[in-house]
């Protein structure tokens, strides 16, 4: 209980607190609100209870480091309540003979998990501390070839030593407040088990003594939280609001890879993509302000693990300190002093991006380091005519002859040759039109996979039918590379196609195709069912109408997850169901499913050199296949394949490619 004296003081304190924590949090909104557009009002309506149950569960954090992930789980879970706790300790020291819930059952469980809670934030942090201080593990830095701003390689552990200091005195303070107060009693408390526990230390204590050390650990606990409040807004630790926030008022999205439309039709746009902070949309300046630093997007990059200079946790740190330091500028509507590329990324690391997604499906608070990644492309592509030169001939392909590949429209059909494929001229109303997409048609690897998948339809009596000639690429490695315009005329006219031609559903044999067609041609008013040919593989094997024969000597085989089709677009037991009814003894990879390592040509990287590292990301990721002791590593991609198969011919190895389709042809009858 608070004498009047000190109810003033601390009214006074708290005013002063909130104050510059007012100040704070009103220069943070003054600088998220000049990222590009608003929110979407419908969308926080209908995310905002699986946000809330992310933010209690911490389920995304889970998905890595899972014994760190508990620790920090302690912390975060304590937080939460310490909400209540706080409230309640104020109210019991102004209110005279207040005592929360007292006499009740209700009452008891509060202090029980109060209780358990307090040593678990204790426990947690201490290891947390020994962790970051004295363990040091790599995964929780960034190597010194990549850019970082230069406050932040010891900011980040000051951050975390001043907050973890303040969590260890805050919740001690209360726990050891809770033990003097049983021991005032005279009593121990079976709701409170440690606190009893500690309490015994105090027998010794006069009851004056006893008291005064109640009292001083009230102050001690209230007090470092004034003193916080106002810090908190400068410090990573913020991330405990706005990863709630994240993923509340996050844009809804088809799938994490969609990227937002450019409408070269307004004429008014000046900027295309993001030169400065203040390029980027609001979620965008938001997920600085989120970033926990905890690189854990950086430990599945596949650029960053191959050597190269990417790391998207950088980035966003970067983003964050630049904020720190040149927030006041932001907020009041100045231009920011540098551009992205300047302190945030350089170029040479925003050309290493695959576009895997892997960033994105990994943070634990929902941001999207990716999606900056590729508005800074934009720019240098659109607006600066920068770009790596080997992009040129893949650019150009598109634009004349429709296909990065440069083959002729004429020749589209060439791949079928033999074969019985009907066009859709020949047949206009099919079930299913195969798109049959720009590798399979044009490179002659990915050919046998064309061609063993329209055996498999022929076989199955497929009511389907190509485009042929009308078929255009779909301009994902256009998008992905920065160079939108070239997007915008393909995914322009193919839309006007399809809407003409209506299929009932699409197939494709390439995973970007699939991605492009489903998440973003929506955006052109094309909206299509489409799926992967694993899937419709799988419904045909189901409907037994592919009378598949076991094939004993595939013995054990790994199937690689393309990245566009697992992660991006949540296609993962298919493949592995057709693959099992093949005779394949499956044996997964170590990264396998929704964290699958990318093969290395997506984001455009198919048509120019990989940036310098110590691997090839090919070469990384079919090492991992041969590591499971696997005769055969199955894809469900053209560009998967044509990769892994660059690396099988580079490391000399033994391990087959070989796509799903190509399984599945020769496990029909006569299939060899």
């Amino acid at each position: 209980m608070l004498t009047l004296a000190e109810k003033i003081i601390f009214i006074l304190l708290t005013l002063i607190s909130l104050w510059w924590t007012y100040l704070g949090v009103r220069r943070i909104i003054g600088i998220i609100s000049r990222g590009k557009g608003r929110p979407d009002w419908d969308a926080i309506r209908k995310q905002w209870a699986s946000g809330l149950v992310k933010t209690i569960s911490l389920a995304p954090t889970f998905r890595l480091r899972p014994v760190a992930s508990l620790f920090h789980g302690l912390v975060a879970w304590g937080f939460m309540y310490y909400l209540l706790v706080n409230l309640v300790e104020v109210l019991e020291a102004f209110i005279p003979g207040f005592e929360f819930l007292a006499g009740s059952t209700l009452g008891g469980v509060y202090r029980l998990i109060a209780d358990l809670l307090s040593v678990g934030v204790l426990v947690g942090m201490a290891i947390l501390l020994v962790r970051r201080f004295v363990l040091r593990p790599e995964e929780l830095s960034a190597r010194e070839n990549v850019l970082l701003h230069p406050k932040a390689r010891h900011g980040i552990r000051r951050d975390s030593l001043i907050v973890g200091s303040f969590i260890l005195v805050h919740v001690g303070a209360r726990f050891l407040g809770a033990s003097f107060k049983i021991a005032a009693g005279g009593e121990t408390d079976a709701w409170q088990p440690f606190a009893s526990l500690v309490s015994s230390l105090w027998a010794g204590w006069s009851d004056t003594g006893i008291t005064v050390a109640e009292h001083m650990s009230f102050w001690f606990a209230i007090a470092v939280i004034l003193a916080f409040l106002p810090y908190f807004p400068y410090t990573k630790h913020i991330h405990l609001f706005f990863a709630p926030l994240n993923f509340i008022t996050k844009p809804t999205r088809r799938s994490i890879g969609e990227l937002s439309k450019i409408n070269f039709d307004d004429e008014s746009l000046e900027q295309f993509g993001a030169n400065r902070l203040e390029d980027l949309g609001w979620e965008q300046l938001m997920d600085a302000y989120a970033c926990i630093m905890c690189y854990r997007c950086q430990e599945v990059c596949p650029a960053y693990n191959t050597g190269k200079v990417l790391s998207p946790a950088t980035l966003e740190i970067n983003k964050r300190y630049f904020i720190n330091y040149e927030g006041a500028r932001l907020a009041a509507g100045e231009p920011s002093s540098q551009t992205l590329i300047d302190f945030a990324i350089p170029t040479e690391a925003v050309w290493a991006c695959t576009a895997c997604g892997a960033c994105v499906d990994i943070c634990p608070v929902g941001n999207e380091p990716m999606r900056d990644i590729l508005d800074i492309r934009r720019t240098l592509v659109l607006m600066d005519n920068e770009f790596p030169a080997e992009l040129q001939t893949a650019f150009r392909g598109m634009e004349r002859s429709q296909n990065p590949w440069n083959i002729p429209p004429t020749e589209r059909m060439k791949w079928a040759e033999g074969l019985e494929v009907p066009t859709i001229d020949e047949n206009p109303t099919p079930e299913i039109l195969w798109w049959v997409g720009c590798a399979p048609a044009t490179d002659a690897r990915a050919q046998k996979t064309a061609r063993a998948f329209a055996r498999i339809l022929n076989t199955a009596g497929v009511n389907y039918a190509v485009l042929g000639q009308q078929e255009m690429c779909t301009g994902d490695s256009a998008r992905r590379a920065g160079m939108d315009y070239i997007f915008f005329e393909l995914a322009t006219g193919n839309v006007e196609v399809l809407n003409e031609v209506a299929p009932a559903r699409i197939v494709t044999t390439c995973p970007h195709c699939l991605h492009t067609l489903k998440n973003e041609y929506p955006q052109f008013g094309g909206n299509y069912q489409v799926i992967h040919h694993t899937q419709l593989i799988n419904e045909l094997v189901a409907a037994g109408r592919l009378p598949l024969e076991k094939q004993s000597e595939l013995g054990r085989l790994t199937f690689h997850d393309p990245c566009y089709l697992g992660r991006q677009n949540d296609i993962l037991e298919e493949p592995r169901k057709v693959l099992s009814q093949s005779g394949g003894l499956l044996q997964e990879m170590p990264r396998n499913g929704r964290k699958s390592f990318c093969c290395g040509a997506g984001g455009a990287q198919m048509w120019k050199e990989e940036e310098e590292g110590h691997e090839r990301v090919s070469e990384n990721r079919y090492r991992e296949a041969v590591s499971t002791g696997a005769q055969t590593l199955a894809v469900g991609c053209p560009f998967c394949m044509i990769m892994l198969t660059d690396a099988k011919k580079t490391l000399d190895g033994q391990v087959e490619v070989l796509d799903v389709a190509e399984i599945v042809a020769e496990a029909l009858p006569g299939g060899k």
